[in-house]
């Protein structure tokens, strides 16, 4: 009989703490790691990894499987890229907890705020709850190839408390407030991992009208934050409103963290709106930490936006009247009635007619539309838009969008920068938010925005473009960058119990050939619920990915196995375990 499970050999260790990588062997024994040396026993199945990388498996804290994982078992594009734990029920959305009557408002919050056809959740979801315990209940019983954390949704609590009222955005009475603090208690002693909110405008119905959440005053945001307090655990999480200033964004941020007592958590973009923004947001996560409260950033190491095409929700003529009438056509019949000249020139002259003035700000800046290509250019050069190409070559921008919209017979994908996206300026803030250690990588947003955003491959890019490929100037070193994608993370959402490789920590890990990882360009797929659309983005190098000591993916493709599982609440780090220092970027 074999001494373990599994032995990987002879790869070069980066065990997540940060510090230098070194070779050793791994072995497993029951999804725990068992020794990591040289290991002398034997296994039922050996890896070599000479010659590769072995980190624990990556961690994002920011992603909306909500729904995914009651319909299917794979948790991609996260786990096509090394993930191998996902905590959804970000942004104050989700899908529980709900009542019968509100079921359908809950399709159209998520349909509007995170791009989820409301055909697909109609056939996908099967709302076999109701509380938020009831939800639990029925994900636990799902099998996966990740392991999936959830987290209390503002906005359907709200409405669950307060029925139309809260989905009008009416203010809630005392009442209100002490029922949707008690129900925090209960949905955090049940298992949730913490709860979450959002001020962000661009958090909409489809119609326009703002998610519950948006409009609440602070004594709500707070009344959640005490439910923590009562369960004395759990972590908050926030998208905070970028229309008011960095002080005051930061200062309800620390009123969280007070209020609480637990670690507090949100979304940190640089924005055009505010390009030094993050300065005084960095500042102030330094005072907090001064104070002892624990408040992080969660950033993700790349511009960020939205993906464009016609196959894709959005185009810079998606919401003009002529194209309407033919959006449901298939690619095929679309493509061939825009290359009318007639229809043509109809469309061009139009102008975009949508409630949803966040969708309306997403198509409006043509000096910010470029072909995103493949290998995928997230970094483009503003003379490389399509506008100022077709201003140097004396042509209407519409126009020479237009043609790019058709290229590849209608698959082309264009790329809307909105987010870390100030050309060089990036560069600068990039640096200081990635190599700070009151912030770390997220935001993946894996099961959502399947067709718009297809974010989730961030654990790839910055691989790539920060660590393997970057230039002097913005240069991570490697053992830190796994650090960033490992052990802070899970840290940060009080799973202790993975992040690292060290004996009895849990065996979550990946080989990987670091000098072959590549990215490739986002792709749609038809494979959601009622033949729905999706974003995928495969990638190169990640020779073997594992769960609880389980190969579930090997050079890029599943094994069909599916250890993964929900994990209730938070874990604590394997007895004896001390966190690790942090070493320098």
């Amino acid at each position: 009989m074999a001494d373990f499970d599994l032995i990987i050999r002879g790869g070069t260790v980066h065990d997540g703490s940060g510090g230098a990588p070194f070779v050793a062997d791994i072995a497993v024994k029951d999804g725990v790691i068992a020794q990591v040396g040289n290991v002398t026993g034997t296994a039922a199945e050996e890896i070599d990894a000479a010659g590769r990388i072995v980190t624990p498996g990556f961690v994002d804290v920011h992603t909306h499987y909500d729904g995914q994982i009651t319909w299917e078992n794979r948790l991609a594009p996260s786990s096509d890229h090394g993930v191998t734990t996902v905590v959804m029920g970000n942004c104050g959305v989700g899908f529980a907890p709900s009542r019968p009557e509100h079921r359908q408002l809950m399709i159209k919050l998520m349909e509007g705020v995170e791009d989820i056809p409301e055909v697909v959740m109609a056939e996908g979801v099967p709302f076999n709850w109701e509380s938020f315990p009831d939800y639990l209940d029925a994900i636990e019983k799902r099998e996966s190839d990740i392991d999936f954390a959830a987290q209390l949704p503002h906005s359907p609590l709200r409405v669950y408390v307060m029925g139309e009222r809260g989905a009008n955005l009416e203010p809630p009475t005392d009442e209100d407030l002490a029922r949707m603090r008690r129900l925090t208690r209960e949905a955090i002693e049940a298992g949730a991992l913490g709860v979450s909110t959002s001020r962000s405008f661009a958090h909409q119905f489809r119609d326009g009208r703002p998610a519950p959440s948006v409009r609440t005053e602070d004594q709500e945001v707070l009344a959640l934050a005490e439910g923590l307090r009562d369960a004395g655990k759990g972590v908050f999480q926030m998208v905070p409103s970028y229309d008011v200033t960095a002080e005051e964004r930061m200062g309800l941020l620390n009123d969280i963290a007070r209020t609480s007592g637990r670690p507090v958590s949100f979304t940190f973009m640089q924005t055009p709106q505010g390009t030094e923004d993050w300065k005084t947001m960095l500042r102030g996560l330094e005072s907090a930490k001064e104070e002892g409260l624990e408040i992080r950033g969660q950033i993700i190491p790349r511009p960020t936006g939205a993906l464009l095409g016609l196959e894709l929700s959005l185009h810079p003529f998606a919401l003009n009247p002529s194209f309407r009438a033919i959006e449901k056509l298939p690619l095929e019949e679309k493509v061939e009635r825009m290359r009318d000249p007639a229809f043509r020139k109809t469309l061009i002259a139009e102008e975009p007619a949508d409630p949803n003035d966040f969708f309306r700000y997403v198509i409006s800046d043509l000096d910010a539309l470029f072909v995103l290509g493949n290998p995928p250019n997230y970094n483009p050069r503003p003379d490389e838009s399509i506008a100022a190409r077709a201003r140097a070559m004396g042509v209407d921008p519409k126009e020479l969008i237009y043609d790019a919209l058709l290229q590849r017979d209608g698959h082309e994908v264009l790329y809307r920068p909105m987010g870390n996206s100030e050309g060089e300026r990036f560069e600068s803030s990039g640096r200081n938010l990635v190599k700070n250690d009151r912030t770390f990588p997220a935001l993946g947003d894996g099961g959502a925005h399947y067709g718009m955003i297809c974010d989730a491959a961030y654990t790839t890019y910055f691989l790539t473009y920060w660590v393997r490929d970057a230039k002097e100037d913005r240069k991570i070193d490697l053992p830190y960058a796994i650090r960033k994608l490992t052990h802070e993370p899970a840290e940060a959402v009080g799973l202790k119990d993975r992040g690292l490789i060290r004996p009895g920590y849990k065996a979550d890990l990946n080989v990987i050939d670091l000098e072959r990882l590549h990215l490739y360009a986002p792709h749609v797929t038809y494979d959601l619920p009622a033949g729905g659309r999706r974003l995928s983005q495969r990638a190169d190098g990640y020779e073997a990915t594992i769960v609880s000591g389980v190969v579930t993916y090997r050079n890029g493709r599943s094994t069909g196995a599916l250890p993964g599982r929900l994990v209730r609440g938070g874990r604590p780090a394997p007895a004896g375990a001390a966190a690790p220092a942090l070493q320098p970027a």
